[in-house]
C-alpha cells in the first residue's frame, strides 16, 4: 500500500523520474469495501532519472528578520543532477536581503538557482545554501512551500 485518500484523487510524491509505477485501487465505505481495481501504469518523466528535495532550517530570528541556513538540496534520483533551482513563498513584506551558495531571482515567489560549483550532484549528494530576510517589525511568519526542481 503506498497511500490512501478520502478523496477521488491521490498523488504520490517523491517518486524517481522516468520510471514506471503500477497502482490498483481499492475503495471502502460503510457497506464494505470493493476487490481492486484492474492495474494502471503511470510513467514519471524528467532529468535522466535525477530528483531532488529541499529541506530548510530557521537559523535565527530577531524582530525585523531572521535567517534561514542550511537549506539543504539533495538528489533523490538515481543518476547525477547537474543544476537545481529550489522555489519557495516569502511571507507578504518579507524581502530577501543576501543569499549565499545560490542565486535569487523573483519577489514574492523566490526561486535559487545553482552557482557553477554547487550544482553537480550525484545520487543521494547533497548541497546547501542560506539567506537572510527583512520583514515588518513583529512579523513571525516564515517562507513556505520550498520545492526543488533537478536538471
Amino acid at each position: 500500500q503506498v497511500g490512501t485518500s478520502t478523496t477521488t484523487t491521490f498523488t504520490n510524491t517523491g517518486l524517481s523520474a522516468n520510471t514506471s509505477y503500477c497502482y490498483r485501487v481499492t475503495a471502502s465505505n460503510t457497506n464494505g469495501t470493493s476487490g481492486p481495481s484492474n492495474t494502471v501504469t503511470a510513467t514519471t518523466t524528467g532529468g535522466g532519472g535525477g530528483g531532488c528535495t529541499a529541506t530548510a532550517t530557521v537559523q535565527s530570528q530577531w524582530g525585523n528578520g531572521y535567517v534561514v541556513q542550511p537549506v539543504t538540496v539533495t538528489n533523490t534520483g538515481t543518476s547525477a543532477i547537474t543544476g537545481w533551482r529550489v522555489t519557495f513563498t516569502l511571507p507578504a513584506g518579507h524581502t530577501i536581503v543576501g543569499m549565499w551558495n545560490a542565486t535569487p531571482t523573483g519577489s514574492g515567489t523566490i526561486t535559487a538557482t545553482n552557482l557553477s560549483y554547487n550544482g553537480n550532484l550525484g545520487p543521494s549528494g547533497s548541497t546547501s545554501f542560506g539567506f537572510q530576510v527583512s520583514r515588518p517589525n513583529g512579523n513571525t511568519q516564515l517562507p513556505s512551500g520550498y520545492t526543488c526542481t533537478a536538471s
